[in-house]
């Protein structure tokens, strides 16, 4: 195979100065934005049309509104912390990778106000007004990475079901991690599951669960990834591996204070999460990586769904985990 390397040398200017040629700059950039926010319109909600299909669930605002939702969600079940990974006090670059609604980059910078956070994410739903040490890029994670420069922290959660190749996922973190930088993962442990017999297998909520499980797998992209963080990180070449578990009961059912607030806020991104989650992987064709349902299908099984998640005699609740790993310094 040919193969053609660029010169090292100075690049000169062109003399003649061809207005056409930036109209054309201008016309290819005005192009590759238009598609990007060309959302794809589907049952009523709207979906990302950069590599349209990597990523099922919406970005309209309802979605948006929940995602910002469940990030204090996850905040009040890890203590008010932004990240449970000890940091050393000065950071240069930070990278949230699969950013969303681009809350969780914006508080970062907020309390690093000298730490260069840098927002990545497939959809352009970030806020227009950010802190001056945050940037936003839409791109593909799976994709290649290029980044110039390491990153000293590299956070990203709630991927399970977004990601294909979760160990070349893992091997691409490390290698834009500068020594003795960190990567933190927080996602759920999927399935939903409950601690006594209150969750019977013909519940509306639990086959629910399972055709999300059937649904995610047949796209290549299982739900219940984070069962296998702990290994691939350390195939990849992660040390000082850290993890914690916590639990967000479906709605208030607990009698501890703190669960029951966590249930009741859990309720609410449960309840919104519904048709964010199921529309897609359900009823597109099984070509299209669905399962070819009719919406009226998804909808009436949603309706048991949401019964149930009001039934405080239903003890269920979404495993949580996080976890984070150092990669050595030398």
């Amino acid at each position: 195979m040919a193969k053609f390397e660029l010169g090292t040398g100075v690049i000169e200017p062109d003399d003649v100065h061809d207005e056409r040629a930036e109209d054309d700059l201008a016309s290819d950039t005005t192009s590759l934005m238009s598609s990007i926010l060309q959302y794809r319109h589907e049952n009523g909600r709207t979906y990302h049309a950069y590599k349209d299909g990597s990523y099922v669930l919406p970005n309209d605002p309802a979605e948006t509104e929940r995602l910002d939702l469940q990030h204090n969600l996850l905040m009040m079940t890890f203590g008010g912390k932004l990240h449970l990974a000890p940091l050393e006090k000065k950071l240069r670059r930070v990278l949230d990778a699969g950013c969303g609604t681009g809350i969780w980059a914006v508080d970062f910078a907020e309390e690093h106000p000298d730490t260069q956070v840098v927002g990545i994410d497939l959809s352009p739903c970030q806020p227009v007004f950010i802190p001056h040490n945050v940037t936003f890029y839409v791109d593909d994670l799976e994709d290649e990475w290029t980044f110039s420069q390491p990153f000293d922290f590299i956070f990203t959660r709630f991927m399970t079901g977004s990601i294909k190749d979760w160990p070349k996922y893992f091997k691409q973190c490390y290698d834009n991690l500068a020594p003795g930088g960190t990567l933190e993962v927080q996602d759920i442990l999927y399935p939903m599951t409950a601690d006594d017999d209150s969750f019977p297998p013909e519940s509306p909520l639990r086959r629910w669960s399972e055709l999300l499980a059937e649904a995610f797998a047949a796209i290549g992209r299982p739900m219940n990834s984070a069962l296998k963080y702990k290994q691939q990180l350390t195939d990849a070449g992660f040390t000082d591996l850290v993890e914690f578990k916590a639990k967000w009961p479906q709605n208030g059912w607990p009698r501890d204070p703190k669960y029951k607030q966590i249930g009741h806020w859990a309720y609410e991104n449960g309840n919104a999460a519904l048709e964010a989650l199921s529309l897609a992987v359900l009823t597109r064709s099984k070509d299209g990586g669905g399962l070819g349902w009719k919406v009226e299908e998804v909808h009436a099984l949603l309706t048991g769904v949401r019964k149930d998640l009001k039934n405080l005699r239903i003890h269920a609740y979404w495993p949580m985990y996080a976890i984070h790993a150092k990669k050595p310094a030398n």
